[in-house]
């Protein structure tokens, strides 16, 4: 119970107009992103297994690059560590603005999605462990079903047609944000090669000297993506995985607004990128990643090797889980009371769409099992398939409820006097209530002309001819 004269918090309550913009923006984004992320999957699958599937594996294994500098890299490898530095960057610029403007810049309102987004990348990866220890499978791939695809999970929602409430929408926007965060430290932490001290060292020095002309106020694309691409080069050949260079750079974006500024640089910067990231980078990372064999002795094996097994169940069941028990048992104790229009099955269903673990996924499974071409494959079949179940076992349970979600959502966005603003955000505005009463008093009069109208047509015709 909340204490005497307090208003207790409202899990999954409505958003702040502003936040709520930001939200539906960046969503909107998101969800073509992900469509094409759909799109690229189904075309390295079919590819790979098509009649010339061998020149699926002879463009993925191409290589090229400066091999002076270290960078002669197959075309899968440039996909991975090149590609996806921007989709890291856009991730890091989330993260910032999420640390100092939105949800997580109080600590309150930022503990559930925090404890729900680490229950839910602890829980797959004790799944993933106990399937393996129990099967005699390595241990290595434990971090594989900790990540949440948000473009992945969003395509998903556009595909089925479920609109569901901005808050919703929140919730998975900022689970996955936070996702991003242990995601890029798993990979920092785990996957880092014997260390480049030198390359390493010179990496640092591209970054501070990157911090330093923000501060400055410095402005141009030519000053700063030859400076991005120096840092990228050092990170990679100083054993650090490259993407860790794109989340440093973003998380050194200014994400508040100053005076007079409609966006913040961060916001401005992650309008221009984030369709490169999510119309480029991220499908084409795909597109070189995703191309596994999907015969039926490959699916078979999905199923019987403990490690590829673990992946499915981490994603499946671990996921939905760990986030759902990490939600419920955070609101418990914080207090926080679930919005009244809402159910903890709705957050159920939700919790089962961050099993769709895809563009990082694929990437640790690379990681991961590294130097074990087929292990790799099987691991990248695992995902797909998981991340399948999970899309299909969330669109099931949020059918059950889609009318529901739709009659929040048509709520959230009526706007009756059409200013631009929806009306649940103006109940307390008398100048809406005006606006409301001119609107109605105008339609009175309307139907009073027609009335009148109707009866003099009737009258008309009740006279003997």
């Amino acid at each position: 119970m909340a204490a005497p004269g307090s208003t207790p918090r409202k899990f999954l309550g409505r958003l702040s107009l502003p936040e709520r913009t930001f939200v539906a923006d960046t969503l909107r984004a998101e969800t073509v992103g992900g469509i094409l992320l759909l799109i690229a999957a189904v075309a390295a699958i079919a590819w790979a297994n098509s009649p010339v599937g061998a020149s699926y594996e002879a463009v993925s294994d191409f290589h090229m690059g400066p091999a002076a500098l270290g960078l002669d890299l197959s075309v899968q490898h440039w996909a991975a560590d090149g590609l996806l530095a921007v989709f890291f960057f856009v991730a890091g610029i989330e993260l910032k603005r999420e640390l100092v403007a939105g949800e997580l810049r109080d600590p309150k309102a930022a503990a559930l999605p925090v404890i729900a987004a680490i229950c839910g990348m602890a829980a797959p990866a004790l799944v993933y462990a106990l399937v393996n220890v129990t099967g005699g499978g390595s241990l290595r791939g434990w971090a594989v079903p900790t990540a949440t695809d948000i473009a992945f999970a969003l395509a998903v929602l556009a595909v089925i047609g479920t609109s569901l409430p901005s808050a919703i929408r929140a919730f998975l926007l900022t689970l996955a944000v936070v996702d991003d965060l242990f995601a890029i430290l798993i990979i920092a932490i785990f996957f880092t090669s014997d260390l480049n001290f030198a390359a390493l060292g010179g990496a640092v020095v591209g970054l501070g000297v990157f911090w330093l002309l923000l501060h400055k106020g410095i402005r141009g694309w030519y000053v700063y993506v030859p400076l991005a691409l120096v840092i990228w080069g050092l990170m990679y050949n100083s054993g650090v995985h490259a993407t860790i260079a794109g989340v440093a750079m973003g998380l050194m974006l200014r994400c508040t607004r100053h005076e007079g500024e409609t966006r913040s640089p961060g916001e401005h910067v992650e309008h221009l990128v984030r369709p490169v990231s999510a119309g480029l980078a991220v499908p084409l990372f795909a597109l070189f990643s995703a191309g596994v064999n999907v015969s039926g002795n490959a699916l078979h094996a999905v199923f019987t090797r403990p490690e590829t097994l673990g992946v499915v169940l981490g994603l499946v069941v671990g996921k939905t889980v760990g986030v759902f028990g990490g939600t419920w048992l955070a609101a418990r104790f914080t207090k926080a009371e679930l919005n009244d229009d809402l159910a903890w099955p709705d957050v159920f269903a939700v919790a089962s769409l961050a099993g769709i673990g895809f563009t990082v996924s694929l990437l640790i499974g690379e990681l991961a099992f590294a130097g074990n071409a087929t292990l790799t494959d099987e691991v990248k079949a695992a995902v797909l398939l998981g991340s399948l179940i999970a899309a299909v076992f969330a669109c099931v349970l949020l059918k059950l409820r889609v009318r529901k979600y739709q009659a929040l959502y048509e709520e959230e966005e009526r706007d009756e006097d059409q200013d631009g603003i929806p009306d649940v955000y103006e109940q307390d505005k008398p100048e809406y209530h005006l606006r409301m009463a001119a609107i109605y008093e105008k339609k009175a009069a309307e139907h009073r002309r027609k009335a009148e109208l109707a009866g003099a047509s009737r009258a008309d015709g009740d006279r003997p001819a």
